[in-house]
């Protein structure tokens, strides 16, 4: 089987759990049901990569490791938090702009799109899992990068929930820990950790991949990311604002100094 075979496969791979969450929302009447089964759409498709791609022990180990370290915890991570909540509010909104009939709509528009979305930025493991070579030391940055990134999303996430958990807190901004470096330390880390994911796709020599963090990247600064959480937040709490002023969105650096 090709490599374009096997990436064709990973959609199947991708859209087969899609269509079962889309399945779940139904009777739900909740969406945002994707948002915990996303990372977990990767992990399909690199398991497709890995066994009728005939991954090596030791690529399986380099790849689908961390992969899983990944796809569960934020899983978990997103089940916990929005346990009991109901539907997000952006997903509430999506409804109401496309009723009547959101419920067939939300196949495509919510579930296909993140499908598609999850089959496009599995390229890199695709690519470190075909590989045959034994690995060198040049999976060493990937890896790195990808801990790095681990470790940022992770922390930022805790420190989140902790903060929003204290009583003490309801209404105001977070601008503690990794916080008071970037408004988004956590969209910074999965950032990170993905071009972690394309290194190891280039160290199999597929600088090809890196379409997969490009849009990543894209999707995480423009598009589901930082521009779609901000876009009414300064005016739902002011003193964001203040915080938009000296705080960088993204890349962790110290704040600015108020003029």
């Amino acid at each position: 089987m090709s490599e374009l075979q096997l990436w064709l496969l990973g959609l199947v791979a991708t859209a087969l759990p899609a269509l079962l969450c889309w399945l779940a929302s139904l009777p739900l009447r909740d969406v945002s049901i994707v948002d915990r089964a996303w990372s977990l759409l990767f992990v399909s498709a690199a398991l497709c990569y890995a066994w009728f791609g005939h991954a090596t022990a030791a690529r399986m180990v380099l790849t689908l490791v961390p992969l899983l370290l990944w796809a569960l915890r934020l899983a978990l991570h997103i089940t916990v938090r929005n346990w009991g909540h109901g539907e997000d509010r952006r997903y509430q909104q999506i409804r109401r702009n496309h009723e009547p009939g959101f419920a067939f709509k939300s196949l495509y528009m919510v579930f296909g799109l993140q499908a598609l979305l999850a089959w496009i930025i599995s390229l890199p493991l695709l690519a470190a899992l075909v590989d045959q070579r034994p690995p060198g030391w040049q999976v060493i940055p990937g890896l790195a990068l990808w801990l790095a990134g681990f470790l940022i999303e992770t922390i930022a996430d805790e420190q989140l929930r902790r903060f929003r958990a204290d009583p003490a807190n309801p209404g105001a901004v977070m601008e503690r820990g990794l916080w008071r470096y970037s408004r988004h330390p956590n969209y910074f880390g999965e950032c990170c950790l993905w071009w972690g994911f394309y290194l190891l796709a280039l160290a199999a020599g597929a600088w090809w991949a890196i379409v997969s963090p490009l849009l990543m990247t894209v999707l995480l600064l423009r598009v589901s990311g930082v521009t779609l959480l901000e876009q009414d937040i300064g005016e739902r709490r002011p003193a964001y604002r203040d915080y938009v002023a000296r705080t960088s969105a993204f890349v962790l650096r110290p704040p600015r100094m108020a003029p």
